[in-house]
This record gives C-alpha cells, sequence and structure tokens, in this order.
C-alpha cells in the first residue's frame, strides 16, 4: 500500500520527512507518468499480469481486476446510454463471436454483423431512415510481433444508415457529439482531440484519439461509406435494401462509428492520474459515473464486532440503491488511517465512510471525499441520500 511521489531535485528537502512515513513510494525525477500509470494499475489490480508495458496493454495482452472490470462495465453502460438516448431508431443486436461461413473466423470488427442484419432492422423501423444498428462486443486482432498470435478486444459499434445527401451532415453531427462525449468524463478534456485520414482503400475516416504520456492513441473511429457496403453485403435485387427519406426510396450509405473501450478505458485512467504534492498522494480522480468503487466503509475506534455489523447494514442499503460499495471493515488487522487514504485514493474510490464507537453512541460518522480529503460529519440516516444525490448530480455533469 504506497503512494507515488516524483521528486524534482528542487523538491527534495521539502519531503525528506515524508519519506520516513509508512506507505510511501519514492520515485526519482526519471520516471516517467507512463510507468507511474502502470505501477499504479497493478498494485491496485486494475490490471493482472507480470511483465506488462504500455504496448502490451493496448494489444490486449492483459486481464482486468476487480476495479479494472467494474469501471469497464460503468464505460460500457455510459456507451450504451450515449447511443439509447442520442437519437431515435437506434436498435441494438448482439450477434455471434464466430460469424457464419466456411471458415469460421473470429470476427475483427463488428461491422459485418450490422450489415448482415440490416434488413431485418429496417423492417422494424418500417423502412424509414436514418436508423442506427448498435452493438458492444469481442473482438479479435493479429498482434504484429513477429508471431501468430491474436488479442482480443471490446468494441462497441454504431452503424447510422441515411440518404446520400444527408451524410456529411450526419457525419459532422455524430463528429461533434462523440467527441462532446468522451471529453464529458475527462478531468482534462483537451488530451481528446480528432483528426482527418483516409484507410488503405480510400475510405474517409475520422480518428478520435488521446494524447497517452507515450504518445496519442485512437480510441474511436469514424467511416464513411456508399451503398457499396450494403450491396456486397446482400447480393442480388436492392429493393429491399431501400428505405423511405421522405417521400423518396433510396439505397442508403452508412456513417460507422467504431469505439474501442478497452483503449478507452485505459485513457480515462491517464486522465485521472493527479499527483498531489502537499499532502503527498496519488489519486485517480475518476468522474463520479466511470468511478469502479463509489464508497468505501471502514472501521474507526471501537468494539470491532458491532462496528462490522452496522457497517453490514450500510453496504446492504447502499448497494440496493446501486451505489457500490467495497467491505474495507472485513479487513483484519485494520489499517491505520493514513495508508487506509492512500490506497483508497490509488483506488479512486469517491467517498471513505468511517464507522466509530461514536456511531453506536449518536448515530454520527465521517465522510471523506476523495478530492477534498475534507471529513464531515453526518448522521448515518443521511448518508444514502447524500451519496444518491452526489450521483444523480454527476450524470448531469
Amino acid at each position: 500500500m504506497s503512494s507515488l511521489v516524483v521528486l524534482e531535485s528542487r523538491s527534495v528537502l521539502r519531503f525528506c520527512r515524508v519519506l520516513l512515513r509508512p506507505g510511501i513510494r519514492l520515485y526519482t525525477a526519471g520516471a516517467s507518468v507512463g510507468d507511474v500509470l502502470l505501477d499504479v494499475c497493478l498494485r491496485r489490480r486494475f490490471i493482472l499480469g507480470e511483465g506488462l508495458s504500455a504496448a502490451s496493454i493496448l494489444r490486449g495482452g492483459h486481464s482486468l481486476g476487480p476495479p479494472g472490470i467494474q469501471m469497464k462495465k460503468n464505460l460500457i453502460k455510459q456507451w450504451w446510454e450515449m447511443v439509447e438516448l442520442s437519437r431515435e431508431h437506434v436498435l441494438p443486436i448482439d450477434t455471434s463471436l464466430h460469424p457464419p461461413g466456411p471458415t469460421g473466423l473470429p470476427r475483427q470488427d463488428l461491422l459485418q454483423g450490422a450489415l448482415r442484419h440490416y434488413v431485418s432492422c429496417l423492417e422494424l423501423v418500417n423502412w424509414k431512415l436514418p436508423f442506427g444498428i448498435a452493438e458492444v462486443g469481442k473482438c479479435f486482432h493479429t498482434i504484429a510481433d513477429g508471431d501468430c498470435r491474436s488479442g482480443e478486444r471490446t468494441l462497441g459499434s454504431l452503424c447510422w444508415f441515411c440518404s446520400s445527401k444527408t451524410l456529411s451532415q450526419w457525419r459532422d453531427y455524430w463528429l461533434r457529439h462523440r467527441l462532446l462525449w468522451w471529453r464529458r468524463f475527462a478531468q482534462v478534456p483537451s488530451g481528446f482531440g480528432s483528426s482527418e485520414r483516409q484507410d488503405m482503400d480510400g475510405v474517409r475516416a475520422i480518428d478520435i484519439s488521446y494524447d497517452f504520456p507515450w504518445g496519442r492513441e485512437v480510441v474511436e473511429t469514424l467511416r464513411t461509406m456508399d451503398d457499396s457496403a450494403l450491396t456486397q453485403m446482400h447480393a442480388g435485387s436492392t429493393t429491399r435494401l431501400r428505405g423511405r427519406d421522405g417521400r423518396r426510396s433510396v439505397l442508403p450509405h452508412l456513417l460507422w462509428l467504431s469505439s474501442d473501450l478497452d483503449r478507452g478505458w485505459l485513457a480515462y485512467i491517464s486522465d485521472a492520474l493527479s499527483e498531489n504534492p502537499s499532502p503527498p498522494r496519488t489519486v485517480l480522480k475518476f468522474h463520479p459515473s466511470l468511478a469502479p468503487i463509489k464508497v468505501a466503509l471502514d472501521l474507526g475506534k471501537g468494539p470491532a464486532v458491532d462496528l462490522r455489523l452496522v457497517c453490514q447494514g450500510l453496504a446492504s442499503e447502499l448497494r440496493a440503491s446501486r451505489i457500490s460499495v467495497w467491505p474495507g471493515y472485513l479487513d483484519t488487522p485494520q489499517t491505520p488511517l493514513e495508508r487506509l487514504f492512500i490506497k483508497y485514493d490509488e483506488m479512486g474510490v469517491l467517498f471513505t465512510v468511517l464507522v466509530s464507537d461514536v456511531t453506536l453512541e449518536s448515530g454520527l460518522l465521517h465522510l471523506r471525499h476523495r478530492d477534498t480529503t475534507i471529513r464531515e460529519t453526518l448522521h448515518i440516516s443521511k448518508l444514502r441520500g447524500l451519496l444518491a444525490q452526489h450521483m444523480a448530480a454527476a450524470n448531469t455533469l
């Protein structure tokens, strides 16, 4: 359990006393932000594995630990909410990992599934354009390191079908909408940017990328395609492929949005990493909607058996309100408060709740805020309402 302190030579004297405190990990000025990021991810079990580097993680050569998988689930939830709430007639599908065909190879993207089921979805919307088909799922890709290996990643895909006349308008709409979405959850929104290019096959593409400590990496790509995307998938007459754009019957063009949610997950961890010099601590300042753990429940001074019963009741109450809880009260022996706060800050926990003998006597407990480190006292009966109000407000940020 340690925090990361990057020390420049001019500040060594100021921090010399800090180094004597337990639980503080010292990094020299030569330690890169990328090294610090990977160290925190491994020690706090966002990522599982050994001998990992930024390159191996970007290739998908790692596993996720408990806080990592919960944060990824939160990101996927936000992605779905964006898709379902942004426009009418966005239809979710869930296709096979192994597309039908003689080879049966695992899919490398989610585009083919949307094209394959286009006709069925077109019928559901009564042949009216525009409409979208959305999916989140695992895909595989070849790792270009000289070995015949494949990595896996979780992608989010939205295929937006519209007339050729409105394609450029929809491209501008979705680019603006998606860039705002990525920036919405960031501590430093300018870390996300966009650039335009052409694929090797001449398809126009716009990349949304994030500025990692080791360089910019693409987290999402928007591509525009003509009607050949559909006609190549569905041979024969194009009559059943036509949709209604107002009074006109048209063969739709396509805007395909593909989000790399694994890389996006890592981008938000990188964005959240914050080094506070006084007091020295490393904090993952996740947006409340993405934070894997909202509340940690722990014991202060007092009879441990009785305090654990109070914590168990609180935990059940909070989980019933869909507020994720870390059961620190189950740890034995109990961790000193200073090291406890270091641990929870590095895990990105929004609030730490301390139950003590005062709680047993008067119902009062302590609530510590991650970002301000301020501790306030409130009655146990008001905790759920305060946290629910905080989370509701965070969803509007």
